[in-house]
């Protein structure tokens, strides 16, 4: 038995794992559920995400990853053996060389957790890559010539800007503001402007049905139940898209002033490339509508999304599995 090449994005909402010569064949969200008393994994990936705020006390839906970094080690452990398992990529006498993305400015302490939880899980060699270089290779950008590409990887826990050139990154910047983040902005805009408490999973079907980052004239609305503050009561109110850019722009902002800073440390010449190019959009956020127009109309650049934006980091890694050699 050969061991199998295999690259892991391991996302704060999902992780996504890539087997060369298969192409993806997981994508499932990153939660786990266990029980407390025994410590007993119950369910793992899209059945466990369906438990998220609504387990009974003694089952726990936890997502191992926050803000890009393992928040809870044991977890993550856990979630990655299963998946390794259930993808029956480790044999008896081979086990797994696993490419695993990581956001571009953590902390050694914060990588060394990451490769070990990759090593627990049965791996044989264990390579690090950073995401938005991962990205721009899914992307299907050439990044190995010598000319500026700037990618803006938005995910679940973590906004990753970085312009590259030669193969590297020049100069990048790491925000904990992403997906997640935009949810938490929805809750807390309906909760001090309706007195109505709802969930992450009801922001989140708010963010994905009729979230936008620029306002327009076809101003869709939804209906959202959850808690009244007041009475305690089930209710229902209606919210606007345009409610969602108010609730989301400060975010939005903060994502717009990390672009304007990496732009300003790049060197004029991979700044001329840039203005011709443009950036390119990837991750689950870069499906907010009106993101790519509200970039535009704020640095003046063109911007692209990419086709795949999702699964833009699995497929780059796939890509630099088939170069290895070049990643040693």
């Amino acid at each position: 038995m050969f061991s199998k090449s295999v690259g892991i994005d391991l996302g704060t909402a999902n992780t996504l794992i890539y087997v060369k010569g298969q192409g993806i064949v997981l994508d499932e969200p990153s939660v786990v559920s266990i029980d407390a008393e025994t410590k007993k994994c119950l369910a793992v990936g899209q059945e466990a995400k369906e438990m998220l705020g609504r387990t009974p006390g003694r089952v726990l839906a936890i997502r191992p990853l926050k803000d890009g970094v393992i928040a809870d080690f044991e977890v993550t452990e856990i979630m990655l053996n299963y998946f390794i398992r259930k993808l029956k990529l480790k044999g008896m006498f081979s086990r797994p060389t696993i490419l695993i993305c990581c956001p571009s400015n953590i902390t050694s302490v914060e990588r060394n957790a990451i490769r070990d939880a990759a090593y627990r899980a049965g791996a044989k060699k264990v390579y690090i890559e950073e995401e938005p270089k991962v990205a721009a290779v899914g992307a299907g950008l050439d990044i190995s010539k010598p000319t500026g590409s700037m990618v803006l990887d938005i995910g679940g826990g973590t906004t990753d800007v970085a312009i590259l050139s030669l193969g590297e990154i020049v100069t990048s910047t790491s925000l904990k503001i992403a997906g997640d983040k935009f949810d938490r902005d929805i809750i807390k805009y309906v909760k001090e402007n309706y007195k109505l408490l709802i969930g992450d999973r009801t922001a989140e079907e708010i963010k994905v049905k009729i979230g936008t980052a620029c306002r327009s004239d076809q101003n869709d609305s939804i209906q959202v139940s959850g808690r009244d503050l007041v009475s305690g009561l089930p209710s229902t109110i209606t919210i606007t898209a345009d409610e969602t850019e108010l609730a989301m722009r400060d975010s939005l902002a903060d994502i717009v002033r990390a672009c304007r800073t990496v732009l300003e440390q790049t060197p004029p010449e991979l700044s001329s490339d840039i203005v011709t190019r443009g950036i390119v959009l990837t991750g689950g956020g870069a499906m907010l509508v009106g993101l790519d127009q509200l970039l535009i109309k704020e640095l003046n650049i063109p911007v692209y999304v990419a086709e795949n934006t999702l699964s833009c980091v699995a497929i780059g890694t796939g890509v630099l599995l088939e170069n290895i050699d070049k990643v040693k």
